[in-house]
């Protein structure tokens, strides 16, 4: 008995995560993401899938981010009808993310004149296949092949996926492994039962600084940035991004470590998506994070917290006097709330923008973190005089020496006969595949868009 292991994302590129896994009588996929970023592939996002869709049998969600939820409304617009399986706070977390992009693609398709990839009808049926189950639950989600879901400590309800066969045979795919310690969420949870392991290698060659650095700096950014009397502007991810943000300046403000000033929290998907951290924060944050909720009540608010869904609401924050802060979104400045008030205030040299994730090549926030004298938000060219402070070490992924023990814990039981390094540009893959095979003695594979791996108890090779 074997399982067929195809890569159809997330091989040789970060976003776009989409797996296919073969048994004797059942298909599964894991994760159906879109590709994202300056360079994609159009065909990959518009073109049709690369097998038959009517076929498989269910689709396993890793974790709610668009690279990995974003054409799954497609896969249905295009006739799939099995289940679709992922943690309760998964489930509501892809829910807000993939009606909130219904718009958003259908711009970005206009702009590239192509069909959108599905209307708010295509989410509606996509949520009527969904059925959740929880963390160490093993479940039959197609004929002959279960899943095993263990918490990866990348987002909330964020998983691993083993796919098992009758017989055993086992292959385990991450989605994103988290940078663990986090100050929310448990610690990943290892893969020891796996003929073959799927990891990703975001930032397979590069190292975070340690969480008690990227606090303390954080404070010490704030505190000059107060002392500057302008606005500051925290462009920041809707999902985990920004409530990493709120939790720290509760905590900051909570120890008299900041003045109190204005925070507008600016963005409804990142109200809501906190919305969903409180209701699920009992049951998936780790003790620490759960005792602090039974003593506080909530871990993201304080009294000068102002929350602005509608658009008056959000005008409104021009009134208040500086200094204040402003967390939007979109992460990379290239849409959302954040370019509203980028273009009203980079100009002053008062003004202060933190820049807490990852900048994509070509995005405004990138060519504003290389120092760009002007750049172009919404359409007008912004002179940028702000005072811009680029803080690392907030990504929610590992990094390379969190990644490598991720995979020496894989290969502890001698069980995993290779681990396929993916969802990464090509150079990640490779020095992390590397890394396995010099540091580890484990067999790595760089993995290419296409490829079918045939996975026994004894062998992995490709077909």
């Amino acid at each position: 008995m074997s399982l067929r292991l195809s890569f159809y994302g997330g091989a040789g590129k970060v976003t776009g995560s989409n797996f296919l896994i073969e048994g004797s009588r059942g298909k599964v996929l894991v994760d159906c993401g879109i590709e994202q970023g300056a360079h994609l592939c159009e065909e990959c996002v518009y073109g049709p899938f690369p097998y038959d869709v009517k076929t498989v049998d269910a689709l396993v969600l890793t974790h709610a981010h668009l690279d990995h939820v974003g054409r799954i409304p497609k896969l249905v617009r295009n006739s799939f009808g099995g289940k679709i399986y992922m943690t309760p706070p998964t489930r509501d977390l892809s829910e807000l993310i993939l009606r909130d992009s219904v718009g958003i693609l259908a711009e970005e398709a206009a702009r590239r004149g192509r069909e959108p990839l599905y209307e708010e009808k295509d989410v509606e049926e996509t949520f009527k296949l969904i059925e959740t189950f929880e963390y160490h639950t093993e479940k039959e989600v197609a004929p002959g092949l279960s899943a095993y879901l263990r918490n990866t400590g990348h987002i909330l309800g964020s998983a691993s996926v083993r796919i098992r066969d009758e017989v055993g045979v086992a292959v385990a795919l991450t989605g994103d492994i988290g940078n663990s310690p986090s100050p929310l969420l448990p610690d990943w949870e290892p893969v020891e039962d796996a003929d073959a392991l799927v990891m990703e290698s975001v930032y397979g060659n590069r190292i975070h600084p340690p969480s008690s650095a990227r606090v303390a700096t954080l404070r010490d950014t704030l505190v000059r940035a107060i002392a500057r009397g302008g606005t500051i502007l925290i462009p920041a991810f809707s999902l985990e991004r920004t409530q990493l943000m709120l939790y720290e300046l509760s905590n900051f403000f909570a120890e008299d470590s900041l003045p109190q000033i204005p925070v507008f929290l600016d963005s409804p998907l990142a109200i809501h998506v906190t919305e969903v951290y409180e209701k699920w924060g009992m049951t998936y944050f780790k003790p620490e994070t759960e005792d602090e909720m039974k003593r506080e009540g909530s871990i993201f608010e304080f009294p000068f917290l102002t929350k602005t869904n509608s658009r008056l609401e959000s005008a409104s924050i021009e009134k208040a006097p500086n200094p204040k802060i402003i967390i939007a979104g979109a992460g990379m400045s290239h849409g959302g709330r954040i370019g509203r008030w980028e273009t009203q205030y980079l100009s002053d040299p008062a003004t202060t923008l933190i820049i807490v994730g990852y900048q994509a090549p070509g995005s405004p926030g990138r060519r504003i973190q290389e120092g760009a004298k002007t750049v172009r938000i919404n359409g007008a060219e912004v002179v940028a005089h702000a005072k811009v402070e680029v803080l690392e070490g907030w990504s929610a992924h590992a990094d390379r020496d969190g990644l490598l023990q991720f995979a020496e814990a894989a290969l502890a039981e001698r069980r995993t006969k290779a681990i396929f390094t993916a969802i990464g540009e090509p150079a990640e893959e490779r020095f992390l595949a590397q890394r396995i095979h010099d540091y580890l003695g484990g067999n790595a594979i760089v993995p290419d868009y296409g490829q079918t791996w045939e996975i026994t108890k004894d062998s992995v090779k490709k077909i």
